[in-house]
């Protein structure tokens, strides 16, 4: 039995492009389409379109995690659930997660499940109310998150079989506060355009990715996002690590010529994001690698200057003092628990529960 694309009863979250609603692209991290079904097959059918680096899609079936390597280029059925796998009398109800691990190293079309010829799809619980958002970059991806190995040290060498956006903090952040994720984040990433590591060697920044869907010049044109397919209640922006490179000029000179060019770009930017978003709670900080904290007094000085209650910069305890490779999940999972209680004491509109209420009174 096969299950299209866009077929009601499956559930997709992300910022996807649905030009054509029978086969999505999957773009950024984080995003991901959900089933509940019956029966003990799976399979999913989707197209790879690869930059650089090996690609695997997630999944999440019945609480247990695999990773599904993908062509570099070209079709492919992914066998999720096979019969031989299912022990004797095992459940005949099973739900399954199918993720973009990765960032923009790819982009994948879905085309829909394949299931058992007597297989059904059956209702699933409802999204979460609440909705997050992230603009970052590797380390909001998780990239190299599963490198368990190297915690606090230096990458490992890696053709992207360590990335995993299931361990990255923002999407662990979420999950800590009952939130769907739109993960903006690409690694190498900075503000502006011509600095980072990202598109090597044309650089291009978070101001020129923000507002798209595709965005990576090496996979086609980019193409603008439709803000009113999802608006969130709280937006982190997670970027100033990458902007160091090629030069730390922020480092060298905070009040030099590039440093306040710098701050005028990210005060801009963060009105964009208001304009887009216009009662989000909005929390600046940068992460845990390593870097100058320069960077943060400039975040936290244009913080300053915007006036504006709903836009807040947090500083983590190890900020930029806890690793000089990326956050492995160990890592992650610190940095989320103490962003989810910041935020968790925010005035977010719309988040307080009844549980939460009571407490109060």
């Amino acid at each position: 039995m096969f299950i299209d694309a866009d077929h009601p009863q499956l559930q997709y979250s992300g910022r996807i492009d649905a030009t054509d609603p029978k086969a999505p692209v999957f773009v950024f991290p984080c995003t991901s389409v959900r089933i509940r079904f019956t029966g003990p097959v799976l399979k999913a059918h989707v197209q790879n379109f690869g930059a650089y680096w090996d690609h695997y899609l997630g999944l999440i079936l019945d609480g247990v995690q695999a990773a599904f390597r993908l062509p570099q280029e070209g079709k492919a059925v992914l066998e999720l659930l096979q019969e031989k796998d299912l022990p004797a009398g095992g459940q005949n109800v099973h739900e399954a997660l199918l993720f973009k691990r990765q960032d923009a190293c790819h982009e994948v079309a879905f085309f829909g499940f394949e299931l058992a010829e007597d297989g059904q799809i059956l209702e699933l619980e409802e999204a979460p109310a609440r909705r997050m958002e992230v603009y970052g970059d590797s380390v909001s991806a998780g990239e190299v998150s599963e490198a368990v190995g190297y915690v606090g040290k230096e990458d490992p060498q890696h053709n992207g079989e360590y990335s995993n956006s299931w361990y990255s903090y923002a999407w662990m952040t979420a999950r800590k506060l009952g939130a769907q994720i739109h993960d903006i984040a690409q690694g190498g990433i900075a503000l502006m355009d011509h600095t980072g590591w990202f598109c090597d060697p044309h650089f291009i920044g978070m101001e020129s990715v923000w507002d798209k869907v595709h965005y990576n010049p090496q996979l086609g044109k980019a193409t603008e996002w439709d803000f009113a397919k999802y608006t969130p209640d709280v937006v982190v922006v997670a970027v100033g690590q990458n902007d160091s490179h090629p030069f730390d000029y922020m480092k060298q000179d905070a009040e030099g010529e590039q440093a306040e060019t710098w701050r005028r770009h990210y005060k801009a930017f963060l009105q964009k994001i208001r304009s887009a978003y216009k009662d989000a709670q909005i929390v600046c900080c940068t992460t845990l690698l390593e870097h100058d904290s320069s960077w943060d007094a400039s975040i936290g000085r244009v913080c300053r200057e915007l006036a504006d209650d709903k836009i807040t910069h947090y500083t983590f305890r190890r900020n930029g003092k806890a690793t000089p490779g990326h956050l492995r999940i160990p890592e992650a999972e610190e940095m989320a628990e103490e962003l989810a209680a910041y935020i968790r004491k925010l005035p977010v509109t719309g988040w307080e529960t009844e549980i939460d209420r009571r407490v109060k009174s």
